[in-house]
């Protein structure tokens, strides 16, 4: 027999509306909504379901989008839908612990305040940058950056797009290397910081700070970090992974692939967008790939 995964997706995937129809219709959806609001102290429910700019802010970002998918999980919870293993990308892992049993919400959201507005900080905006690299393998990837600085893979996402970060003239410089090496494309991506490189380790050991008090628990199921792509059954080793987390490199594919090859053929993405079923379908034609987000696909959704 199969095994089910809950997939948590990671900044980049927050519209505005996300949840309103949950948030209507689901009192546990609502109450996650009004506990957002009490421990942030401004409206989660303004801030996702009506426009402004501040929802595309890292520092509101990160709230805003673990609550919305945490509010989803929650009522698939109450109507028990459970996975054997659960994995979240970047900001996603937080989503994978309130699910794998290891931190409350209520711990879980002002640590990822905090992780937004610490990683928003680390580096004056202009002065870092991000690409996502097409058409390239892994290894080849790795090899033109080895003779580079200030430059490192932030995200291997799946076969044929991987992402790097780091010092904005030294990812200009990768990209004109890369696609010298044979990459398709080098896009630059629209974000305020060098995410997942070494110009974060100084926010990884303020969050270690932030992280410090908060209380963990054994995980119920495992889930896989994206710092090892390794299973994580116990609650020892979670801070210093997310601490690590911040400034290394999200090793995705890797943690899909596992998954996979240990078994699970069935992956529920929970949360605004498609992004990590969409990498998914580049690494298997077999499993069963399912997108809840909305309250219509949570009811005719059969696990």
């Amino acid at each position: 027999m199969g095994k089910i995964a809950f997939l948590f997706p990671g900044q980049g995937a927050q519209k505005t509306g996300m949840d309103q129809d949950f948030y209507e219709n689901s009192p546990l959806a609502r109450e996650t909504f009004e506990t957002a609001s009490r421990l942030m102290g401004f409206s989660m429910e303004e801030l996702c379901f009506t426009p402004n700019e501040r929802l595309d802010l890292t520092e509101y970002t990160q709230a805003a989008l673990l609550t919305a998918c945490t509010a989803i999980w929650r009522e698939m919870d109450a109507r028990g839908m459970r996975a054997d293993v659960t994995a979240g990308l970047s900001l996603g892992e937080y989503g994978a612990l309130i699910a794998c049993g290891a931190m409350t919400f209520s711990d879980a959201l002002p640590v990822v305040r905090r992780r937004g507005i610490l990683m928003q900080e680390a580096v004056p905006v202009g002065q870092g940058g991000m690409a996502a690299v097409m058409g390239l393998a892994n290894e080849a990837i790795e090899a033109v950056l080895a003779g580079l600085r200030d430059v490192q893979i932030a995200n291997y996402n799946c076969p044929g797009q991987t992402v790097i970060s780091g010092k904005a003239e030294a990812v200009e410089e990768a990209c004109t290397a890369l696609k010298e090496a044979g990459a398709k494309r080098c896009l630059p991506l629209k974000v305020s910081g060098p995410f997942h490189s070494s110009l974060l380790k100084e926010a990884g050991s303020k969050l270690a700070e932030v992280l410090a008090p908060v209380a963990l628990e054994r995980p119920v199921i495992p889930y896989i970090t994206n710092v090892t792509a390794e299973y994580v059954t116990d609650s020892a080793p979670v801070k210093s992974l997310l601490e690590r987390q911040v400034s290394h490199s999200v090793l995705w594919q890797q943690t899909m692939e596992r998954m996979l090859s240990d078994g699970v053929d069935t992956f529920v993405e929970i949360g605004p967008g498609r992004t990590l079923t969409g990498f998914l379908r580049k690494m298997t034609k077999e499993a069963r790939l399912i997108n809840v987000e909305t309250l219509e696909q949570l009811e005719g959704l059969h696990l």
